[in-house]
């Protein structure tokens, strides 16, 4: 097992267009696409990360300050397990399928839908999940037949260096990349010809590869955060609900784009959820998040300064935590109390461990709110008796949502994952990361016995449409005024 963390390198910019071109043609070989290939790519991806799990560790713990537990729970375990789960299915998913309700006369024609690769793919990770968010949506465009380039966030260097020398020594080098870089490096990525960009990370830089993807009409799947709301009701259980949001909340310092951006709680229970909260944050961290090994670091000087800036523009109280060190990147996780859905930690996305809360009337109110401070956020998490939470999952749109819970439906591999709106489109993970980078392509196989029966759309059709309207017209249950 391979503890080594290589140096971290920029690709020559030069090299680039030769990198993506030799995955290009290589696609064009058909070497991808025996299911056989992608199943001995995958498991060979499961073993690079098993050898390198050290490395792993040691470079998410300098990158991000992530403890052993979430870089295993949320890192590579996370990709390992999802692994096991597609190749255990691959075969199945891949096969054809034949067209659903299909009438006598379309039958004839063997319509099937075939599950095609879309070729030569980019993806973009994030630093926040340094491993899941570059080595998972590669999952799926290896299982799905695509070769790929992963251009791995320069913001955590450690993990981006581990994961090219996986790539690079595990994956077939002429199918399968990992180039380096920032801006330029980028840049020069997007003006090379793609089949899909899949990109996770903010909307400003969101909205550039979008821009640049449509000069190409090249189809994206964006990954983007949101100001995700949770709505605690006057019937909510608070004990779970400040457990669950903390928890939530403070994984990964806070730097996770499914979490709360903020709580909309029924004033009535505010005393009591505020009480569950510090009972929590003592048992989370009973000698303080500062010294506990299981709480994580900003990831840079300008995301922690982004952060205070944040905190110190708020009109809000500060009711928990507080405390901060910018020579370690530190950030106490936070609890502030605010007046307005317009103060500065609920109109931007904080994407770090700050918890503001706001104090509500009615149920009605948190909804209008949260309707206001973004329309389609990634996430939605309601806490209340099942009346209460099938009115918010009714009412407020979100990319998914967890009832009574912190992103669980981000961890179930059956389920796709992904925005909707400002919060981006697209979906992946399990299943949905093959489907993400497939093509379901219609066929139909037409035997020349047919002949005399198709013979009726050839012209001149003098005459034809009686019989045509009665081979092709299907009747309404409907009258005319839409009963």
């Amino acid at each position: 097992m391979s503890s080594q963390i290589p140096e971290f390198k920029h690709t020559e910019v030069s090299a680039i267009p030769t990198i993506v071109n030799q995955a290009r043609i290589n696609f064009n070989t058909q070497k991808t696409k025996p299911i056989n290939f992608r199943l001995v790519q995958l498991r060979k991806l499961y073993w690079g990360l098993r050898d390198n799990e050290a490395a792993l560790l040691e470079a998410c713990k300098r990158d991000i300050g992530k403890g052993t537990f979430e870089t295993m729970l949320t890192e590579i375990s996370w990709c390992q397990n999802d692994i096991v789960f597609v190749c255990n299915n691959l075969a199945k998913w891949a096969k054809d399928e034949r067209a659903p309700d299909m009438p006598l006369t379309n039958y004839l024609m063997s319509p099937t839908i075939r599950k095609d690769p879309l070729g030569c793919v980019l993806i973009i990770g994030a630093y926040n999940f340094p491993v899941q968010l570059s080595i998972g949506p590669m999952i799926g465009a290896i299982a799905a037949g695509n070769t790929a380039i992963l251009k791995p966030s320069e913001s955590a260097p450690a993990t981006a260096a581990v994961l090219q020398r996986i790539i690079g020594d595990y994956l077939d080098p002429s199918c399968y990349a990992c180039v380096q870089g920032a801006i330029p490096e980028t840049t020069t990525l997007l003006d090379q010809k793609w089949d899909k960009i899949f990109y996770t990370g903010g909307a400003v830089v969101g909205k550039i590869i979008a821009k640049k993807a449509a000069e190409t009409l090249t189809p994206l799947t964006l990954e983007l955060g949101g100001r995700n709301p949770a709505i605690v009701t006057k019937n909510a259980d608070v004990r779970l609900a400040a457990r669950r949001l903390l928890w939530g909340k403070f994984l990964n310092a806070g730097q996770v784009c499914i979490s709360q951006n903020y709580i909309l709680i029924d004033k009535e229970v505010l005393p009591g959820f505020l009480a569950e909260l510090k009972t929590a944050m003592k048992e989370f961290y009973p000698n303080g998040a500062q010294a506990s090994p299981d709480y994580g670091r900003i990831v840079n000087e300008r995301q922690w300064r982004r952060l205070k800036s944040m905190l110190d523009s708020s009109e809000g109280q500060i009711l928990i935590g507080g405390a901060m060190d910018a020579s370690t990147l530190f950030m106490e996780p936070t609890v502030v109390q605010v007046s307005s859905p317009t103060d500065s930690l609920i109109a931007d996305e904080s994407f770090g461990p700050l918890i503001p809360i706001l104090p509500v009337s009615d149920l009605t109110s948190a909804i209008r709110i949260a309707n206001e401070v973004q329309a389609t956020p990634l996430a939605l998490y309601p806490f209340g008796n099942s009346s209460e939470t099938a009115r918010v999952l009714n009412e407020v749109r979100s990319g998914g949502a967890s009832v009574n819970d912190s992103f669980f439906h981000a961890a179930i591999p059956t389920l796709p994952f992904g925005g909707v709106g400002e919060s981006g489109h697209g979906a992946y993970r399990g299943r949905a990361s093959f489907e993400c980078f497939s093509h379901r392509r219609s066929v139909t196989t037409t035997p020349g016995w047919m002949e005399g029966l198709i013979g009726i759309r050839y012209p001149p059709y003098a005459g034809k449409w009686a019989k045509a309207k009665k081979m092709n017209e299907l009747k309404p249950d409907f009258d005319r005024e839409g009963r």
